[in-house]
């Protein structure tokens, strides 16, 4: 590790399971600054870290130091049993907060991770998105409306600060040991799916999500990129490979279903979420793969495999 304090990135969100992968890969080419709510259990002791709300006024005393290289945005709340009112406070008060902070001590680069969920599942999407998509998941999805906000705020940052290179990564379904709805949902042993659906789906490992966060810290490099790893799998094809068991369900008597046990607390899967096992949304990723030099190193196995790891 290089360690020299005009080589560090700022991390935000390093606690999570992305975020501690994201550090470790970092942490090896230059110093890791963390930002998190949270206590850095296990924390190697050459990874700087700080316990403060994003939106605290002590996180500007974090951007003072001379020569920060980048800030890599991982700290979105994602807890569907949030308030509507708590997400938006945090979310969209924090990523201004940190681009307030970005323009004021001038940092070079700003790494956002948004998703390939802001374009939405919808019936007559394309096959593939491109990075001119139109942002439609807040359409038919509210609890997705922040993180299409996030998305749209780093636009507008990366617009109106040009001497920041911004960069912004959309990535497909992360699995892995990451506690997210898609990883989730494929650890179940039996799994409803949509009586009469079965879409094309795009799963990344997030190992290879972190990669092409490493490859987006380098100098030069500044845009939109959607992110996909392995070729598209039938979500039928998935659970085979998997070996799960499908329980089909009619759309109708899946969402009431899950509305339900979604208030009582039996599933942490809001029923908007039935859009994603319905209806296609894959993304189209050869710009990240011609400009950010980005390649999956994992198969579709490996990958699927992983949220039993």
């Amino acid at each position: 590790m290089s360690g020299a304090p005009s080589d560090a990135v700022i991390v935000t969100g390093v606690c999570g399971r992305l975020g501690r992968s994201v550090a470790r890969a970092l942490h090896r080419k230059m110093q890791v600054i963390g930002i998190d709510r949270r206590d850095f259990v296990g924390r190697p002791r050459d990874i700087e870290h700080h316990v403060l709300d994003l939106r605290s006024k002590r996180v500007r005393d974090v951007f003072r130091r001379p020569g920060l290289r980048a800030l890599v945005h991982l700290g979105v709340m994602h807890d569907p049993r949030s308030s509507p009112e708590e997400h938006h406070a945090y979310n969209l008060l924090a990523v201004q907060h940190l681009f307030e902070c970005v323009e004021q001590f001038q940092l070079p680069k700003v790494v956002v991770l948004s998703s390939g969920n802001v374009y939405g599942p919808r019936p007559e999407n394309p096959q593939f998105l491109k990075e001119d998509a139109a942002l439609l998941a807040a359409g038919r999805f509210s609890d997705i409306r922040d993180l299409v906000e996030l998305d749209m705020a780093a636009q507008s940052f990366f617009w109106r600060n040009p001497k920041t290179e911004t960069v912004i990564l959309r990535p497909s379904h992360i699995l892995g040991t990451v506690r997210n709805a898609p990883s989730n949902y494929l650890r179940l042993k039996r799994v409803p799916t949509l009586l009469g659906f079965d879409p094309m789906m795009q799963v990344v490992h997030q190992s290879d999500v972190v990669t092409a966060i490493r490859l987006a810290v380098e100098p030069s490099v500044r845009g939109i990129f959607n992110l996909a790893g392995p070729p598209p799998v039938a979500l039928s094809q998935a659970l085979e490979l998997l070996g799960r068991t499908p329980v089909p369900v009619p759309h109708a008597a899946a969402r009431f279903a899950v509305e339900r046990m979604f208030r009582w607390r039996v599933t942490s899967f809001p029923a908007p979420e039935l859009d994603f096992i319905r209806y296609v949304c894959m993304v189209d990723d050869s710009r990240a793969r011609q400009e950010l030099g980005y390649e999956p190193r994992y198969s579709l196995d490996q990958t699927l495999s992983a949220v039993d790891d």
